[in-house]
Parts: structure tokens; C-alpha cells; sequence
């Protein structure tokens, strides 16, 4: 196989990370991203994972956390999403590339007979497929920096084949192509201690791959002092100007601008013997790291009713998305996780406490009813309720038990001999076959009925937003709904699909089968974020 060769414009840019996962790997991609476009660069990130899966549409939340759709329907890596915040630009589906994928096209083109009869080994079908994606997306979208995040820890048996890769890409294109390593910076639970020992493994074992990084971001909890900086260039030989901290901050998002005080951009385009270009700002970045700083005005304790028990990455675009319009809002926001399987008739009050009830996306029956008691209360008390894909389709079973009467309402889901089917399969999807990439993925359009709270909400006729989901409301029902005061304010026209509902007179009552959650950006949110915590907050 030979390669395409890379564009002589693209300079890309190689994270790693050591010692251990959950570095930050993802948020500093992302920071770099938003950094480098702060001085007018076109900046794409793309993530190499090296799980076995082909994507991470079967992975269970509770695991991997959420499973992030691109408008172009893949599902992703939730970093996909970060990254996608923080640049305020919607990436390809090549963005996110698993080991399973690069496995299965390979063997895919061995059974088609392309390797002319080679014996098909990791080096170089594999390394040069690995190879191949980068190259791909940076011909294919020209960007001044391409960002590539490596997924898992340096050492890792499932990411020496990724390694081997991008050295050979370095090794071609030397003066393109730079390393970054992420490290953490240990402190003894015993003593004040800080210790570099595991730091400096760590770029010895990535030099063992023959890869010599040229830059050190040091995940620590305060800057790196000069004299730690002296002894880390004494241990590796990474020049002490290339080494950065990743410092614990109260908001990611001032990531970008603390890097950027470091002056990392300097290292960067010296590397590439750039000149570093006058600083232009990216369409309002600075305005909203101003926000973030601000006094704030407003509170509101927000309740997500889900199941999933690690809710911080099972809902990470949801949380970040409450959190960024919280900034545009002057809101001191609170968000509070309750398990939905441990709501019953007599605890549910406890949810008076709460200034706005959101219920998230999922799947499976457990903690199902635990939900319809939550949005019950909800729709009873008149506090704010966002339902979101799953949360629109309780919405519907409870309007329908609650008010409409019909007891035994329910979705096909959860009982698929129910003689009142409110939520129904889609037409030609299954329910147990196949289910890796078979939901309905992606952007759709939808349709919004003028006069309604979503019309006031979106201001505009048509809307594109991400789905995730095999069921639908049940079109059969949708005459008795209205008539009891329900309404239908958002239509997909081609297939006649529910995609947004409302109550009418009530605080905020708005549920979407969409998950309005994957388009918000740092510096363009989501407008029904906006508008529910906007029904939600009050004076501190």
C-alpha cells in the first residue's frame, strides 16, 4: 500500500499521555485547538482510540461514558464533543477512529484480495492505515494544525501499533509533524512531596518507541515552579522552555487562555520556524472567558434524573452544556444526579427542592418508572422540565397515563405486547439485530409549528439537530393528545416523526427526540438549554 502523501500546509500536532488515563489528554487537544485559533489558524482535532470496537455506539455509558454523534452520524468518543465545544465547529466522522475500525477495513481489503497476496501483518498495513486517516483528513480539509489525541496511556499494548504510526509519519514528514506528552506531576498523600519519577518513565518509554517529544504538558495542581522545570529537563532533556503546566482550574475553559499565558503558541510555531502570527482573538472567545469570571447574579439547582451511575462523563455534553449557558445567564448553576431507580411515590416530593427537573436519554427499562413520576411531578408542580430523547418519549407515556387516562400506556421497548403503544420501533429498524450504528443517527431537519414555546425559543421555521434513537412517538395517538391540550411543535415532514413536544400553561414544559445536547458550542449554545435554565434560575 502506498501512501497518499501529506499537503505541505497542514503542521500537526501529537498528544500523548503517561502514567495513568484520565489525564486531561482531551481537554488539553481541545484548549491547544482553541489557543492556535486564537491566532487565526483553521484547527482540527481528530482522536485515535485503540479499544477493539468499531466505533463506540455498543460501549455502555457506565464504562466509556456518553456516546457523542456527529452531524454526519457516527458515534463517537465523548472527547469528540469537547473538542467540537470548544472550536465551535462541527467535525467529519473521520475525526474519531477506533483500532476495531483500522482491524476491520483492513481484513476487509485482505478478503477482497487488494494486498495482491501479501502476508497482511500490524507493520505496515496496519501502521500505514493508521497513517493513512491522518493524511486523509488533512488533505481532504486543509487545516493550518491538525490536533491528534492518542487514546490510552504510553505502555499500553492496544496503542504501540498507533505509536509506531505517527513515528514513521514523523519520520517522514519531520518538519510537520510535532509531539506533545501529557504527564501527571505525583504528590504523596503522606508529605507535600512532589515527584517526578513517573514522569520521567514515562518519556523514557515513549522514547523506547523511538519518539522523542519536543513539548511537556505536566498536569499538576499549581504551575510548575523553575526549579521542577530544571529537574525535569535534567531527567528527559526536553528543554526547560518546552516544558507547560496543565494546572487545576475552577473552569476548563480557561485551559486556553492559561496556555496561552505560558506563551506554548511560541514554542509551537518556533518548532515549525513560523513566526508567530499577531493574536486576532476567534469570534467572541474572549468576551466569554470574561462571563465566566464574572459575579454572578442568578442561582439554580438542577436536577438530572438518569441511571447511569458515573454521570459525570454518561452525561458530559448535557453538563457542559448547562454549564456554558449558565456563563451567558449569570447563573451560579448547581447540578445534582439522582438515580431514577430510587424514586417512588413517597420520596418523589423531594423534588420541590429543585429549581428545574431535566430527564437525559438511555436505554432499557430499568429505572423507567422512576422517571414518569419525576416528569409527573413536574408537570404537576409546575417547575421546568427538559426532557431529552428518552425524557420526550416519558413525557409522552405519562401525559397519556396521567392525563389522558389510557393506565397502560407504554413503549415497545419496555413491553412489546402493550395494547397501547405510545412509543413504537421505527419502521425497519430491529430491536435485537445488529445494533452497532443502526439508530437513526445524525442530522435532521425538523419542522416548528409557529405560535408555540419552541418557536419562541429556536426563532425560525426549520432547524437542523443530532438524533440517537431507534423509537418514535406513535403518529396513531397524536389527534387524542391534542385535543387534551398536548402539543406536537416540532415535525420531522419526511417521515412524519415527533421531534419536539410542549405543554401548554406551564413554566417550561419542552421535551426534544433529539439530543440538543451535541450541538451546543462555547460560543453558540444550544437555545433550549438557554431557555430552560433561563425558566429555572433566580436571584441569588
Amino acid at each position: 500500500m502506498k501512501l497518499t502523501k501529506l499537503n505541505s500546509k497542514t503542521k500537526i500536532l501529537i498528544v500523548t499521555g503517561g502514567v495513568f488515563s484520565s489525564l486531561g489528554k482531551g481537554v488539553a487537544c481541545s484548549s491547544l485547538g482553541a489557543m492556535l485559533k486564537c491566532f487565526n489558524m483553521k484547527v482540527l482535532i481528530m482522536k485515535f482510540d485503540p479499544y477493539l470496537n468499531v466505533d463506540a455506539g455498543t460501549m455502555a455509558p457506565g464504562q466509556h461514558g456518553e456516546v457523542f454523534v456527529t452531524s454526519d452520524g457516527h458515534e463517537t468518543d465523548l472527547d469528540i464533543g469537547n473538542y467540537e465545544r470548544f472550536l465551535n465547529i462541527n467535525l467529519p466522522k473521520e475525526s474519531n477512529v477506533t483500532a476495531g475500525k483500522i482491524y476491520y477495513e483492513t481484513l476487509q481489503k485482505e478478503r477482497d484480495g487488494k494486498f495482491l497476496g501479501a502476508t497482511v501483518q500490524v507493520v505496515p498495513h496496519i501502521t500505514d492505515a493508521i497513517s493513512e486517516k491522518v493524511i486523509s483528513l488533512c488533505n481532504k480539509y486543509e487545516p493550518d494544525f491538525l490536533v491528534v489525541e492518542v487514546g490510552g496511556t504510553v505502555g499500553d499494548i492496544e496503542s504501540v501499533p498507533f505509536l509506531e504510526s505517527l513515528r514513521q509519519l514523523r519520520s517522514k514528514y519531520l518538519n510537520q509533524v510535532m509531539f506533545i506528552h501529557t504527564v501527571p506531576l505525583i504528590a504523596l498523600l503522606t508529605s507535600n512531596d512532589l515527584k517526578t519519577k513517573p514522569l520521567q518513565h514515562s518519556v523514557k518509554e515513549l522514547m523506547s518507541f523511538g519518539i522523542f517529544p519536543n513539548l511537556l504538558l505536566v498536569r499538576s495542581k499549581d504551575e510548575l515552579t523553575e526549579s521542577l522545570k530544571n529537574k525535569i529537563n535534567l531527567t528527559t532533556g526536553i528543554k526547560q522552555e518546552n516544558i507547560f503546566s496543565l494546572i487545576n482550574l475552577k473552569h476548563i475553559y480557561l485551559m486556553p487562555e492559561s496556555l496561552e499565558m505560558q506563551k506554548i503558541q511560541n514554542s509551537i510555531f518556533d518548532f515549525f520556524k513560523l513566526k508567530t502570527p499577531q493574536r486576532t482573538g476567534y469570534k467572541n472567545w474572549d468576551n466569554f472567558v470574561a462571563l465566566i469570571k464574572k459575579p454572578k447574579k442568578y442561582k439554580a439547582r438542577i436536577a438530572i434524573v438518569g441511571k447511569y451511575l458515573d454521570a459525570s462523563d454518561t452525561y458530559l455534553s448535557i453538563i457542559s452544556s448547562l454549564e456554558i449557558v449558565s456563563f451567558y445567564l449569570n447563573t451560579e448553576i448547581r447540578i445534582e444526579f439522582i438515580d431514577s431507580s430510587t424514586i417512588n411515590e413517597e420520596n418523589v416530593s423531594e423534588l420541590k427542592t429543585y429549581d428545574g427537573i431535566l430527564v437525559p436519554g438511555g436505554f432499557g427499562i430499568r429505572g423507567i418508572e422512576g422517571k414518569i413520576l419525576a416528569i409527573k411531578f413536574a408537570r404537576e408542580n409546575n417547575i421546568p422540565y427538559f426532557g431529552i430523547c428518552l425524557g420526550m418519549q416519558l413525557a409522552c407515556i405519562e401525559f397519556a397515563r396521567n392525563v389522558l387516562q389510557i393506565n397502560d400506556a407504554n413503549s415497545t421497548e419496555f413491553d412489546e405486547n402493550t395494547s397501547n403503544p405510545i412509543i413504537t420501533i421505527l419502521e425497519g429498524k430491529e430491536k435485537d439485530h445488529n445494533l452497532g450504528g443502526t439508530l437513526r443517527l445524525g442530522n435532521f431537519a425538523c419542522q416548528i409549528k409557529p405560535d408555540t414555546k419552541t418557536y419562541s425559543i429556536y426563532k425560525r421555521d426549520e432547524i437542523l439537530e443530532r438524533h440517537r434513537h431507534r423509537y418514535e412517538f406513535n403518529s396513531k395517538y397524536t389527534d387524542l393528545f391534542e385535543k387534551n391540550g398536548f402539543v406536537f411543535s416540532g415535525i420531522n415532514k419526511e417521515k412524519n416523526l415527533v421531534e419536539i413536544i410542549e405543554i401548554k400553561n406551564h413554566k417550561f414544559f419542552v421535551a426534544c427526540q433529539f439530543h440538543a445536547e451535541f450541538t451546543t458550542k462555547i460560543l453558540n449554545p444550544n437555545p433550549i438549554f438557554y431557555s430552560f435554565l433561563s425558566a429555572s434560575r433566580k436571584n441569588i
